[in-house]
């Protein structure tokens, strides 16, 4: 076991164990942000550069430090590491410079956007966001297009995670969108509309970090802060059934699969329960499904009330003078 020591918490870890992972092992504020790397794909890391940290100590054997701030979800640790994440001010620095490149192009339509309310990079822009950008130049845009007969492509949003890409891959026997072109002209897309058919492919709305890609049959209905997402169940005999159903009453306005407190699924679920089941009678319901208390999303969910207080008169102070 090698120890290593993440923002003044040491935790002891595996070989092979990545500065992120070992992170979220201690949990809470020392885990860097990640908007590209996905514990369940893979390849999936070091393309957004948000979860930089800084090695202020290589390992117990060669205590120099590392030069250059370094990818935290695709550096191994080592035995003595020691690693500063928001202890460093350069990390926060450079962090900051992150977020507003990957605004540079990100189109201001919160209001409109579908994500809103579990957007990672409306968490990012929040945190490390600047007020003012430094640039002048009109942001790229791209033409709304179907990938699928359930998904849109927002490319306008699009970060270049490869999440979507990595999904496509990995559960599908045959991928059919990916990244096209090359530099500041990259998207992803596919060269025939309307190709993308699989039964997993709803997956890929899951897994973007931002409002890139969006479910057709949810598109403008609600916020999500407005529904209770709920634990439900179902035989399927393509996935497992697990799902978080989305209501508003005792309607189920969309269905998505469970996330854990990093937002990555816990399970992928097929189309047929993401899209096609919104019956309440197709589900059996557990119970309400628990929320991050900083997220938007859970405005007015309480998972128990607190009995009134009641205010008793104390004896020879607030008795009636007759």
């Amino acid at each position: 076991m090698f120890k290593v020591t993440i923002d003044n918490q040491q935790v002891d870890v595996e070989e092979g164990t990545t500065i992120l992972q070992a992170a979220r092992m201690i949990g809470g504020k020392v885990v860097p942000p990640a908007m590209c790397y996905y514990s369940k794909l893979r390849g999936s890391g070091g393309k957004c550069r948000t979860c930089l940290v800084k090695v202020a100590q290589s390992s117990a054997k060669d205590p120099r430090p590392m030069p250059k701030l370094v990818a935290s979800c695709s550096t191994p640790v080592q035995d003595g590491m020691v690693v500063q994440n928001l202890t460093s001010p350069e990390v926060v620095e450079a962090r900051k410079a992150i977020v507003e490149f990957l605004l540079l192009n990100h189109p201001l339509d919160c209001p409109v956007c579908d994500q809103a309310g579990e957007c990672d990079l409306q968490d990012l822009s929040f945190r490390y966001g600047m007020e003012e950008t430094g640039s002048e130049e009109d942001r790229r845009e791209f033409p709304v297009t179907d990938i699928g007969d359930k998904i849109k492509l927002h490319m306008n949003r699009c970060i270049l995670c490869y999440r979507c890409v990595y999904t496509a891959d990995q559960l599908t026997d045959k991928r059919l969108h990916g990244v096209l072109y090359r530099g500041d002209v990259s998207e992803i897309g596919t060269f025939i509309q309307q190709a993308v058919t699989n039964n997993f492919s709803g997956n890929m709305i899951d897994v973007c970090p931002v409002g890139a890609l969006t479910d057709k049959t949810f598109r403008f209905k609600s916020r999500v802060w407005f529904l209770n997402p709920m634990n439900a169940h179902r035989d399927c005999p393509s996935c497992s059934g697990n799902v978080t159903a989305w209501m508003f009453g005792n309607e189920i306005y969309r269905v998505t699969g469970r996330k854990n407190q990093y937002g990555e699924l816990e399970e992928f679920i097929c189309n047929e329960c993401r899209f096609e089941k919104k019956d309440p009678g197709d589900w059996v319901i557990e119970g309400p499904r628990h929320i991050k208390r900083q997220s938007v999303i859970s405005a007015n969910h309480y998972e128990r009330m607190k009995k009134q207080s009641v205010i008793k008169p104390i004896e020879g102070i607030m008795e009636d003078p007759e």
